[in-house]
């Protein structure tokens, strides 16, 4: 009886864990990162940013912010990317992009850019 009990408790906090998320996304006990590919196309990666920051908050890229610089399309999309990642809970499908995307286990936190 007490090990039925236990198994339904463990089963219980097991989908619970499942349905609540992680605070930061984990790849076998690392956090992880999401990013844009570096073989990318210019379109993809405008695509990827526009539809990312309808979503959520990308001021940390506009001009004079931490994360602007450097000014180009592939730190802008790996910056929405991550920033989206984050936000909808850090599952693995939030960093496909359509196959744009990529989970990191480095931190690519710069200068005073973090990724959170």
């Amino acid at each position: 009886m007490a090990t039925s009990k236990t198994t339904s408790i463990l089963l219980f906090l097991f989908f619970f864990s499942l349905i609540s998320g992680p605070k930061f996304a984990m790849a076998n006990g690392q956090r992880t990162w999401c990013i844009a590919k570096p073989s990318s196309d210019e379109a993809t990666l405008l695509a990827n940013i526009n539809y990312a920051c309808s979503q959520v908050d990308c001021r940390v890229m506009q001009k004079g912010c931490p994360c602007f610089s450097p000014d180009n399309l592939i730190n802008h999309a790996s910056i929405a990317m991550n920033l989206y990642f984050r936000s909808k809970g850090c599952n693995l499908w939030n960093c496909d992009f359509r196959g744009s995307g990529l989970l990191v286990i480095t931190d690519p936190s710069y200068g005073n850019c973090l990724y959170e």
